[in-house]
Protein backbone atom coordinates (compact mmCIF):
# COMPACT_ATOMS: atom_id res chain seq x y z
CA UNK A 1 0.00 0.00 0.00
CA UNK A 2 1.76 3.07 -0.90
CA UNK A 3 1.88 5.85 1.81
CA UNK A 4 -1.19 8.51 2.29
CA UNK A 5 -2.43 9.50 5.45
CA UNK A 6 -5.92 10.52 6.47
CA UNK A 7 -4.82 14.12 7.07
CA UNK A 8 -3.69 15.44 3.11
CA UNK A 9 -6.36 16.48 1.13
CA UNK A 10 -7.55 13.89 -2.17
CA UNK A 11 -9.43 16.68 -4.09
CA UNK A 12 -9.19 19.71 -5.64
CA UNK A 13 -6.83 19.86 -9.03
CA UNK A 14 -3.84 18.45 -9.76
CA UNK A 15 -0.97 20.55 -10.47
CA UNK A 16 1.51 19.15 -13.40
CA UNK A 17 5.16 19.84 -13.10
CA UNK A 18 7.75 18.35 -15.62
CA UNK A 19 11.35 17.86 -14.69
CA UNK A 20 14.28 16.62 -16.17
CA UNK A 21 17.11 15.12 -14.46
CA UNK A 22 20.63 14.72 -15.84
CA UNK A 23 23.18 11.08 -15.43
CA UNK A 24 26.82 12.30 -13.93
CA UNK A 25 30.10 10.16 -14.43
CA UNK A 26 33.07 10.15 -12.11
CA UNK A 27 35.86 11.20 -13.77
CA UNK A 28 38.03 9.78 -10.97
CA UNK A 29 37.19 7.35 -8.41
CA UNK A 30 39.16 6.68 -5.50
CA UNK A 31 38.02 4.68 -2.59
CA UNK A 32 39.30 5.67 0.86
CA UNK A 33 38.24 3.25 3.17
CA UNK A 34 35.00 1.22 4.50
CA UNK A 35 32.95 2.90 7.42
CA UNK A 36 31.37 1.53 10.49
CA UNK A 37 28.06 2.34 8.87
CA UNK A 38 28.45 0.03 6.00
CA UNK A 39 29.26 3.36 3.80
CA UNK A 40 32.73 3.88 2.35
CA UNK A 41 34.51 6.85 2.26
CA UNK A 42 35.38 8.21 -1.38
CA UNK A 43 36.99 11.02 -3.33
CA UNK A 44 35.53 11.55 -6.73
CA UNK A 45 35.07 14.23 -9.32
CA UNK A 46 31.61 13.87 -10.33
CA UNK A 47 30.06 15.73 -13.45
CA UNK A 48 26.89 15.93 -15.15
CA UNK A 49 26.07 14.33 -18.79
CA UNK A 50 23.60 16.05 -21.40
CA UNK A 51 21.57 12.41 -20.54
CA UNK A 52 18.06 13.10 -19.07
CA UNK A 53 15.41 11.35 -17.73
CA UNK A 54 12.20 12.90 -17.64
CA UNK A 55 9.85 13.05 -14.73
CA UNK A 56 5.84 14.55 -14.71
CA UNK A 57 4.88 15.22 -11.10
CA UNK A 58 1.31 15.53 -10.53
CA UNK A 59 0.91 17.50 -7.15
CA UNK A 60 -2.41 17.30 -5.40
CA UNK A 61 -3.05 13.71 -6.49
CA UNK A 62 -5.52 10.84 -4.98
CA UNK A 63 -2.04 9.20 -3.80
CA UNK A 64 1.40 8.95 -3.91
CA UNK A 65 2.36 6.84 -6.55
CA UNK A 66 5.12 6.42 -9.10
CA UNK A 67 4.57 4.95 -12.78
CA UNK A 68 8.04 4.23 -15.10
CA UNK A 69 8.52 2.90 -18.40
CA UNK A 70 11.45 0.70 -17.87
CA UNK A 71 10.53 -2.74 -16.61
CA UNK A 72 13.30 -3.32 -14.32
CA UNK A 73 12.70 -0.09 -12.36
CA UNK A 74 10.75 -0.22 -9.00
CA UNK A 75 7.37 1.17 -8.93
CA UNK A 76 6.61 1.32 -5.39
CA UNK A 77 8.25 2.76 -2.47
CA UNK A 78 11.39 1.44 -3.29
CA UNK A 79 12.20 4.02 -5.85
CA UNK A 80 13.98 6.45 -5.47
CA UNK A 81 11.94 8.97 -6.51
CA UNK A 82 8.86 8.43 -4.91
CA UNK A 83 11.15 7.66 -1.49
CA UNK A 84 12.11 11.63 -2.13
CA UNK A 85 8.72 12.47 -2.16
CA UNK A 86 7.35 11.15 0.71
CA UNK A 87 10.43 12.24 2.47
CA UNK A 88 9.80 15.89 1.55
CA UNK A 89 6.69 15.68 2.47
CA UNK A 90 6.71 14.16 5.82
CA UNK A 91 9.66 16.96 6.44
CA UNK A 92 7.57 19.68 4.98
CA UNK A 93 4.60 18.43 7.57
CA UNK A 94 6.66 18.17 10.60
CA UNK A 95 8.89 20.99 10.37
CA UNK A 96 7.21 23.69 8.48
CA UNK A 97 3.59 22.88 9.93
CA UNK A 98 2.23 23.11 5.68
CA UNK A 99 -0.18 20.59 4.87
CA UNK A 100 2.09 18.62 2.02
CA UNK A 101 -0.13 16.98 -0.78
CA UNK A 102 0.24 13.77 -2.27
CA UNK A 103 2.15 13.19 -5.06
CA UNK A 104 2.04 10.71 -8.60
CA UNK A 105 4.98 10.32 -10.48
CA UNK A 106 5.37 9.56 -14.12
CA UNK A 107 9.40 8.74 -14.77
CA UNK A 108 10.28 7.76 -18.24
CA UNK A 109 14.03 6.64 -18.45
CA UNK A 110 16.71 7.19 -21.09
CA UNK A 111 19.36 6.54 -18.40
CA UNK A 112 20.06 2.77 -18.17
CA UNK A 113 19.33 1.53 -14.42
CA UNK A 114 22.46 -0.26 -12.32
CA UNK A 115 24.96 1.62 -15.11
CA UNK A 116 26.92 3.98 -12.88
CA UNK A 117 25.55 7.16 -13.73
CA UNK A 118 23.42 7.87 -10.76
CA UNK A 119 20.07 8.05 -12.86
CA UNK A 120 17.83 6.84 -9.80
CA UNK A 121 19.99 9.20 -7.32
CA UNK A 122 19.25 12.08 -10.06
CA UNK A 123 15.54 11.63 -10.43
CA UNK A 124 15.56 11.63 -6.35
CA UNK A 125 17.24 14.93 -6.29
CA UNK A 126 14.81 16.53 -9.15
CA UNK A 127 11.81 15.60 -6.92
CA UNK A 128 13.39 17.59 -4.05
CA UNK A 129 13.90 20.43 -6.18
CA UNK A 130 10.84 20.40 -7.93
CA UNK A 131 8.24 20.13 -4.85
CA UNK A 132 10.75 22.54 -3.05
CA UNK A 133 10.34 25.07 -5.62
CA UNK A 134 6.36 24.12 -5.81
CA UNK A 135 6.03 25.06 -2.09
CA UNK A 136 7.79 28.59 -2.28
CA UNK A 137 11.27 27.50 -1.02
CA UNK A 138 10.83 26.30 2.52
CA UNK A 139 14.05 24.49 2.54
CA UNK A 140 17.11 26.55 1.89
CA UNK A 141 19.96 24.62 -0.01
CA UNK A 142 21.62 22.76 2.92
CA UNK A 143 18.16 21.17 4.15
CA UNK A 144 17.84 20.25 0.95
CA UNK A 145 21.51 18.36 0.90
CA UNK A 146 20.46 17.03 4.40
CA UNK A 147 17.21 15.12 3.10
CA UNK A 148 19.36 14.30 0.15
CA UNK A 149 22.11 12.36 1.44
CA UNK A 150 19.33 10.15 3.84
CA UNK A 151 18.02 9.07 0.50
CA UNK A 152 21.41 7.93 -0.79
CA UNK A 153 25.04 9.12 -1.07
CA UNK A 154 24.85 10.57 -4.90
CA UNK A 155 21.86 12.47 -4.40
CA UNK A 156 23.51 15.20 -2.82
CA UNK A 157 25.49 15.79 -6.20
CA UNK A 158 22.60 16.35 -8.21
CA UNK A 159 20.89 19.23 -5.88
CA UNK A 160 23.30 21.46 -7.71
CA UNK A 161 24.46 19.58 -10.42
CA UNK A 162 27.61 21.69 -11.03
CA UNK A 163 30.97 19.78 -11.76
CA UNK A 164 32.60 18.83 -7.86
CA UNK A 165 34.83 17.03 -5.61
CA UNK A 166 33.21 14.85 -3.42
CA UNK A 167 34.41 13.57 -0.19
CA UNK A 168 32.56 11.21 2.83
CA UNK A 169 30.33 9.27 1.34
CA UNK A 170 29.29 11.80 -1.20
CA UNK A 171 27.94 14.68 0.86
CA UNK A 172 30.68 16.86 1.12
CA UNK A 173 30.93 18.33 -2.19
CA UNK A 174 33.35 20.98 -3.32
CA UNK A 175 32.42 23.18 -6.71
CA UNK A 176 35.16 22.59 -9.47
CA UNK A 177 36.06 25.21 -11.83
CA UNK A 178 37.50 24.72 -15.43
CA UNK A 179 36.64 21.92 -16.88
CA UNK A 180 36.63 21.76 -20.52
CA UNK A 181 33.61 21.11 -22.31
CA UNK A 182 34.24 17.59 -23.19
CA UNK A 183 32.36 15.71 -25.95
CA UNK A 184 31.54 12.29 -23.99
CA UNK A 185 30.42 9.01 -25.50
CA UNK A 186 28.92 6.36 -23.25
CA UNK A 187 28.83 2.93 -24.15
CA UNK A 188 26.26 0.55 -21.68
CA UNK A 189 26.37 -2.81 -22.16
CA UNK A 190 23.19 -4.61 -21.83
CA UNK A 191 23.51 -5.56 -18.09
CA UNK A 192 23.81 -4.13 -14.86
CA UNK A 193 25.94 -4.26 -11.87
CA UNK A 194 25.18 -3.80 -8.00
CA UNK A 195 26.45 -1.52 -6.67
CA UNK A 196 26.59 -3.02 -3.18
CA UNK A 197 28.03 -6.12 -4.65
CA UNK A 198 31.22 -3.73 -6.14
CA UNK A 199 31.78 -2.00 -3.35
CA UNK A 200 31.13 -5.56 -0.91
CA UNK A 201 34.38 -7.00 -2.77
CA UNK A 202 36.79 -4.43 -3.11
CA UNK A 203 40.04 -5.69 -1.97
CA UNK A 204 41.50 -2.31 0.30
CA UNK A 205 44.75 -4.23 0.12
CA UNK A 206 44.79 -3.36 -3.77
CA UNK A 207 43.44 0.16 -3.59
CA UNK A 208 44.46 1.60 -0.16
CA UNK A 209 48.10 2.97 -1.40
CA UNK A 210 50.57 5.68 -1.10
CA UNK A 211 49.84 6.03 -4.89
CA UNK A 212 46.36 7.38 -4.43
CA UNK A 213 47.74 10.39 -2.86
CA UNK A 214 49.15 11.60 -6.08
CA UNK A 215 45.19 11.83 -7.75
CA UNK A 216 44.17 13.85 -5.19
CA UNK A 217 45.72 17.26 -5.13
CA UNK A 218 44.81 18.50 -7.98
CA UNK A 219 43.12 21.71 -8.71
CA UNK A 220 40.23 23.60 -10.76
CA UNK A 221 41.70 23.70 -14.11
CA UNK A 222 44.00 21.39 -13.65
CA UNK A 223 42.06 17.98 -14.44
CA UNK A 224 44.10 15.91 -16.49
CA UNK A 225 42.49 12.69 -18.39
CA UNK A 226 45.86 11.13 -18.88
CA UNK A 227 46.54 12.17 -15.49
CA UNK A 228 43.79 11.80 -13.47
CA UNK A 229 41.03 9.33 -14.63
CA UNK A 230 40.88 6.69 -12.38
CA UNK A 231 38.44 4.41 -11.05
CA UNK A 232 39.34 2.05 -7.67
CA UNK A 233 36.66 0.26 -8.57
CA UNK A 234 37.19 -0.82 -12.24
CA UNK A 235 40.04 -3.41 -11.60
CA UNK A 236 37.71 -5.70 -9.97
CA UNK A 237 34.67 -5.07 -12.31
CA UNK A 238 36.73 -6.25 -15.22
CA UNK A 239 37.57 -9.12 -13.46
CA UNK A 240 34.06 -10.37 -13.67
CA UNK A 241 32.88 -8.82 -17.44
CA UNK A 242 35.72 -8.34 -19.59
CA UNK A 243 33.83 -6.48 -21.97
CA UNK A 244 34.61 -3.47 -19.97
CA UNK A 245 38.30 -3.62 -21.00
CA UNK A 246 36.89 -4.04 -24.58
CA UNK A 247 35.20 -1.41 -24.93
CA UNK A 248 37.93 0.81 -23.33
CA UNK A 249 39.96 -0.06 -26.17
CA UNK A 250 37.20 0.71 -28.55
CA UNK A 251 37.13 4.24 -27.24
CA UNK A 252 40.61 4.72 -27.28
CA UNK A 253 40.67 3.76 -30.67
CA UNK A 254 38.05 5.96 -31.99
CA UNK A 255 40.03 8.63 -30.87
CA UNK A 256 39.17 9.21 -27.32
CA UNK A 257 41.41 11.63 -24.72
CA UNK A 258 40.99 8.72 -21.80
CA UNK A 259 38.10 6.23 -21.38
CA UNK A 260 36.91 5.00 -17.70
CA UNK A 261 34.20 2.53 -16.43
CA UNK A 262 31.47 5.34 -14.14
CA UNK A 263 31.19 5.06 -10.49
CA UNK A 264 30.29 1.27 -9.66
CA UNK A 265 29.89 0.11 -13.50
CA UNK A 266 28.55 -1.28 -16.15
CA UNK A 267 28.97 2.41 -18.07
CA UNK A 268 32.00 3.16 -20.09
CA UNK A 269 32.93 6.65 -21.01
CA UNK A 270 35.26 8.06 -23.75
CA UNK A 271 35.98 12.17 -23.73
CA UNK A 272 36.53 13.53 -26.91
CA UNK A 273 37.58 17.41 -27.83
CA UNK A 274 33.98 18.45 -28.56
CA UNK A 275 30.74 16.87 -29.03
CA UNK A 276 31.05 16.74 -32.72
CA UNK A 277 34.07 13.94 -32.52
CA UNK A 278 32.21 12.05 -30.10
CA UNK A 279 29.41 11.97 -32.36
CA UNK A 280 31.79 10.31 -34.89
CA UNK A 281 32.55 7.86 -32.60
CA UNK A 282 29.65 7.10 -31.08
CA UNK A 283 28.09 6.37 -34.66
CA UNK A 284 31.17 3.66 -35.35
CA UNK A 285 30.42 2.29 -31.82
CA UNK A 286 27.05 1.38 -32.04
CA UNK A 287 26.16 -2.16 -31.42
CA UNK A 288 22.32 -2.33 -30.97
CA UNK A 289 22.48 -5.92 -30.26
CA UNK A 290 25.34 -5.79 -27.28
CA UNK A 291 25.34 -2.00 -25.79
CA UNK A 292 23.30 1.68 -25.88
CA UNK A 293 25.46 4.03 -27.00
CA UNK A 294 25.06 7.82 -26.44
CA UNK A 295 26.94 10.71 -27.59
CA UNK A 296 26.58 13.51 -25.15
CA UNK A 297 28.68 15.94 -23.11
CA UNK A 298 29.68 17.46 -19.80
CA UNK A 299 27.52 19.55 -18.03
CA UNK A 300 29.86 22.51 -17.22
Amino acid sequence: MLAHTADQPISGPVQKMELRAPAKINLCLHVIGRRPDGYHDLFSLMCGVALYDHLVLGIGAAENTIQCDHPVVPGDENNLALKAALLFNQTLDRENGILSQPVSIRLTKHIPPAGGLGGGSSDAAAVLKGLNDHYGAPFDRDRLLALAVRLGADVPFFIDQRPALAEGIGERLTPYHGLPAFGVVLVCPDFGISTAQVFGSLNFGLTKSKKKLRYKPFKNGNFSATDHLHNDLEAGVIRRFPVIEKIKKMLLDQGAIGSLMSGSGSTVFGLFEDKEAAGRAAKRLDRPDAWQVFATRLLV
